[in-house]
C-alpha cells in the first residue's frame, strides 16, 4: 500500500504555474502615443483646409519659429504672464483663507456665502467695462481680471472641504481642550488640502481665460495681441501658436500643483489608492 502510495504521488502532475500578471501601461505612453496621433491625423487633414479657415502642426511649428527669432514672442509672453501670475497670486492668497473664514465659522457662511455664490455664477466678462472705467486700461485692470475669475472656484472648493471635514475629527480635538485655532491648522487644513488643491486647478483655467479676455477688451498687448493681430491679417497659423501656449502653460501648472498636492498631502494618494505610474 505504502510503495502504491509513492508511485501515485510521483507520478502526479506538477502544480500549474499560474502566469505573470500582466504590467500596464505607464500613464506617459499612454499620454505620448495619444498625443502623436493627434498631431499625426491634424497634420494629415489639415493640409487639406483652406490655409485662411485652419492650419496644421508644421505651419504652426514655422510660425513659432519666426516669432521666436524676432522676439515677438518673448515680450507678448512676458506681457502676459505678468498680470496672470501677480492676479493668480492674489486670488490664492486670498481666496484659501476666505474659504477657511467661511466654512469654519457659521455666521461667516450666513454673512458671506451668498455673495461667494452669486459672485462665482455672475458673467464676470460683463463686470470688464466697468473695471476699465475704474481702473483704466493699463496693468492693474487685468490684474483686477484675473484675480475674480480665479478667486471664486478656490474659496468655493475651500470652503466644501471644510464643511466636508468629519465632526469626529474636531471633537477628538476639542476633547483635548485644543484651542479654535489649533484644530483649524492641525486638523481642518490637512483635511481641507484635497480640495483646497482642486480649486487650486480650477482656477488656472479660468485665470488664463481671464488674462486672454483682460488683453481683448483693455490694452492690445501680449499673447492676446498675438492672436487678435494674426486674425486680422488671415495669418491662421501664427494665431494658432499662443494658443497652444496657454494650452500648454495651463498643462503645466496643472501638472506643478499636482506635484505640489503630493509633497504637501502625500497621504491623500495612499488614501485614494491613485497609481500615478
Amino acid at each position: 500500500m505504502v510503495d502504491i502510495a509513492d508511485k501515485q504521488s510521483k507520478t502526479a502532475a506538477p502544480p500549474a504555474i499560474e502566469p505573470a500578471e500582466r504590467k500596464p501601461l505607464p500613464r506617459w505612453a499612454i499620454t505620448f502615443a495619444s498625443v502623436t496621433g493627434m498631431i499625426i491625423l491634424w497634420e494629415i487633414f489639415g493640409r487639406q483646409v483652406n490655409p485662411v479657415f485652419g492650419s496644421y502642426p508644421s505651419a504652426i511649428a514655422v510660425a513659432f519659429w519666426d516669432l521666436l527669432v524676432s522676439g515677438q514672442l518673448w515680450t507678448a509672453l512676458f506681457e502676459s504672464l505678468r498680470p496672470f501670475v501677480i492676479g493668480y497670486g492674489l486670488a490664492i492668497v486670498i481666496g484659501v483663507p476666505l474659504g477657511l473664514l467661511i466654512g469654519g465659522f457659521r455666521v461667516a457662511e450666513a454673512a458671506l456665502g451668498i455673495y461667494v455664490t452669486a459672485g462665482y455664477a455672475m458673467p464676470l466678462v460683463a463686470l470688464v467695462p466697468l473695471l476699465i472705467l475704474w481702473l483704466g486700461l493699463g496693468f492693474a485692470v487685468k490684474v483686477a481680471v484675473v484675480f475674480l475669475m480665479a478667486l471664486f472656484p478656490i474659496i468655493i472648493n475651500t470652503w466644501l472641504g471644510v464643511v466636508a471635514v468629519p465632526k469626529t475629527l474636531i471633537e477628538v480635538g476639542k476633547s483635548f481642550v485644543a484651542p479654535d485655532l489649533v484644530i483649524l491648522r492641525r486638523i481642518v487644513l490637512p483635511a481641507t488640502l484635497p480640495y483646497i488643491m482642486a480649486g487650486v486647478r480650477l482656477a488656472v483655467g479660468r485665470a488664463v481665460v481671464a488674462m486672454v479676455i483682460a488683453e481683448f477688451f483693455t490694452t492690445i498687448s501680449g499673447l492676446g495681441a498675438v492672436i487678435i493681430n494674426s486674425a486680422n491679417n488671415f495669418d491662421t497659423a501664427t494665431m494658432f501658436v499662443p494658443i497652444i501656449i496657454l494650452m500648454l502653460m495651463a498643462i503645466g501648472l496643472n501638472s506643478l500643483i499636482g506635484y505640489v498636492e503630493g509633497w504637501v498631502a502625500p497621504w491623500q494618494a495612499e488614501i485614494a489608492g491613485r497609481n500615478r505610474e
